[in-house]
């Protein structure tokens, strides 16, 4: 079991399990089966029910290769489209409980899966995924070279987790937010937000609170606020759960 620490925008470490190399490829393994499945029915129901080969016989090659080609772009882009819309996520990774994270605690964005499917090629295509296996199994963070490329490392969503350790909290039926700003927010920033505010006020990291407040005041736009550091992080993430809840 590899342990990764994704250093935080405050400069706190969170630990996180990085998924395991049978993980990793059982949910690979799952989405080549979809993939294969999508071809099969595709050649099945387009070139035979339908009787597009027929219609291919009067093309030219080229004609021919491009129509080809269009109805498989859905096997190329397959990683790449469901990580960005899952976030971070196919569905081999979703039913494995894995996910492609951020190493410095941000949310990975559409460049980074883009980087990570451009070195399937690499990683997976050449030497029957070879490469990945190496690089997986030698990295500190459990990263193939899309990931160390992209900064991205994939982690298991096994851990078991209460309400303390995400991003809900409990809201009574008549709670009045403060701050509507809250909005600005990101999922993945209330996240963060929480686990450093647990972190720091167990350990009564005082300081770390102050840093905490202040950046959430910046990313909220607020100027000042009358609440001690523990009250109004509490505040903040009440009202992002009110609000998010809402819509």
């Amino acid at each position: 079991m590899v342990e990764l620490q994704i250093n935080t925008t405050q400069n706190v470490n969170i630990n996180f399990v990085a998924a395991s190399v049978g993980e990793r490829i059982l949910a690979y393994l799952i989405d080549l089966i979809i993939k294969l499945a999508y071809i099969v029915v595709t050649y099945q129901v387009v070139f035979k029910l339908i009787g597009i080969d027929d219609f291919l016989r009067g093309m030219d090659y080229w004609s021919i290769i491009a129509v080809i080609v269009s109805f498989y772009l859905p096997v190329v882009f397959y990683s790449l489209v469901f990580e960005t819309f899952l976030e971070g996520q196919t569905i081999g990774k979703r039913i494995m409980k894995i996910k492609v994270v951020k190493i410095d605690g941000y949310q990975a964005s559409i460049y980074d899966y883009m980087v990570r499917w451009f070195f399937r090629i690499v990683d997976l295509n050449i030497a029957s995924g070879i490469v990945a296996l190496i690089t997986i199994a030698t990295s500190k963070k459990s990263q193939r070279l899309g990931d160390m490329t992209a900064g991205t490392s994939v982690i298991t969503l096994k851990n078991n987790v209460n309400i303390s350790h995400t991003i809900l909290e409990d809201l009574e039926d008549d709670y009045e937010p403060s701050y509507p700003n809250v909005i600005k927010l990101s999922d993945n920033d209330a996240r963060i937000i929480k686990e450093t505010y647990t972190r720091a006020k167990a350990s009564r990291d005082f300081e770390t609170l102050s840093k905490l407040r202040q950046k959430v005041m910046e990313v909220i736009e607020l100027k000042e606020c009358n609440q001690n550091d523990i009250q109004f992080i509490d505040t903040v993430l009440k009202d992002y759960n009110y609000y998010t809840q809402s819509m």
